[in-house]
């Protein structure tokens, strides 16, 4: 067996082109694979208190700094933008049009989607049927539905994703000066006003002038230790100052038990945490691609990455099926008090159980991030702009609020994006035109 595994990872090694940067696949892992983690940690269940979903930055404050290292969210921006500009790039040259690059990226992204939907809207009319009390059901919809606010922003953000790339390449590190400019002033609007809706435009501007700096990654514009190192003093001093001398919490993963959030709607502290991040990461660029082409490190890389999706959509409903299971069975199994010396202790052996269900998910579900070919023409740019617009508005109340009011299922979220994929051609019916 060892020989076999052996074997196919020399296959994959060798397949692999010289001129992929591998780094970028891996922090994409890392990235997921850090915030799965650390949802799985921060998430408090007690058989007297129920679920928490902050319950560990709510209770403990001293975690709170922590987050600096576990919010990796920027992470995945980082090597979105490197990703998304090499794509474009190769689609220019092909004389591949923007709709049909933006669907192509949409089928990516958005079928993955498409099962967790789906399955919630299933779970939640059995749920109500058999009684279930809408509050806990709410709250158990909500914390599964968590990740897609990310799937959100992130699609808003390629679908800019060009126009930025022009902006990129005519004027360079201003374009991201002038972008966290705007975010900044937003905030400024929006905390003033004591308005956190007036901030959500910032989930576009910080993270789509955030997602340039992938651009200079891949341009050789943070080519050199110093140019990194200067990308990480920024970051670490803007950051200090803003929750030094601003509003913005030491958090950067939302708490009730603080007034403003830094992620929820994202404020300009996520930008400059980006380059905190991306500054110091890409100092291990050098060491971590010479890791990286050792065939077994480099093949675990790759399954990662080919399962990432479903491994980061569903990694929630893990977390939330097993948790109400064991408090309708009066608590058993959930062991010590949260935050109790104990209950740390116990938290890998709750990750293993999370992982291995996780894992039953990845292996049903998986098969959803490898759709078959499309050889459609192009659409009409209207299509994937309408799947955007529908898929985010739906994600966006349902992270928030979940799927399941104090009325009942609220079926207009969970069927929007469903709708969109479909009405925008991003699924591909039985019978289209090829």
């Amino acid at each position: 067996m060892t020989t076999t595994r052996l074997s196919r990872a020399q296959k994959v090694d060798a397949a692999t082109p010289d001129s992929r940067n591998r780094v970028v696949d891996f922090l994409r892992a890392a990235a997921i694979t850090v915030v799965v983690l650390g949802h799985w940690t921060i998430v408090a269940v007690d058989a007297d208190g129920g679920i928490s979903p902050h319950g560990v930055l709510d209770t403990a404050r001293w975690t709170h700094p922590l987050t600096w290292v576990f919010q990796v969210m920027p992470i995945f921006f980082l090597v979105g933008g490197y990703s998304n500009a090499l794509s474009w790039r190769s689609a220019r040259r092909k004389d591949v049009g923007y709709a049909q690059w933006l669907r192509t990226r949409l089928r990516r992204l958005g079928i993955p989607l498409l099962p967790l939907l789906v399955a919630w809207l299933v779970i939640s009319v059995i749920a109500l049927a058999a009684g279930a009390p809408t509050a806990a059901l709410q709250l158990a919809t909500q914390m599964a539905l968590v990740p897609t606010w990310f799937l959100a922003a992130y699609l808003l953000v390629i679908v800019v994703a060009p126009p930025l790339l022009v902006l990129w390449e005519r004027l360079g590190w201003w374009s991201i000066v002038g972008g966290i400019a705007l975010a900044g002033v937003v905030d400024a609007v929006s905390i003033g006003l004591d308005q956190p809706l007036l901030g959500y435009p910032n989930y576009v501007l910080v993270w789509a002038s955030f997602h340039q700096v992938g651009f200079a990654w891949l341009d050789g514009r943070l080519s050199g230790s110093a140019r990194r190192l200067v990308l990480a003093g920024i970051g670490a001093v803007g950051l200090a100052l803003l929750v030094g001398l601003g509003p913005y919490p030491v958090s950067m993963i939302t708490s009730g038990a603080d007034e403003i959030s830094n992620s929820s709607p994202t404020r300009v502290t996520m930008a400059f945490l980006g380059m905190l991040q991306a500054g110091l990461v890409l100092l291990l660029e050098r060491p971590l691609t010479a890791l990286l082409r050792r065939p077994r490190i480099w093949l675990v890389t790759v399954l990662v990455n080919r399962r990432i999706m479903t491994w980061f959509l569903w990694h929630l409903t893990a977390l939330v099926g097993l948790s109400h299971l064991l408090l309708a069975r009066g608590g058993f199994g959930l062991g010590p008090t949260p935050l109790s010396g104990s209950w740390w202790a116990t938290r890998p052996l709750w990750a293993l159980v999370l992982l291995a269900l996780t894992g039953v998910m990845v292996l049903v579900f998986g098969r959803f991030e490898e759709p078959r070919d499309d050889d459609r023409p192009a659409p009409p740019l209207w299509q994937p702009i309408l799947a955007v617009v529908l898929v985010c508005a739906g994600l966006a109340v349902m992270a928030d609020a979940g799927m399941v009011g104090p009325d009942g299922l609220n079926w207009i979220w969970p069927l929007l994006p469903i709708l969109g994929m479909v009405a925008g051609g991003v699924i591909r019916l039985r019978g289209s035109r090829a």
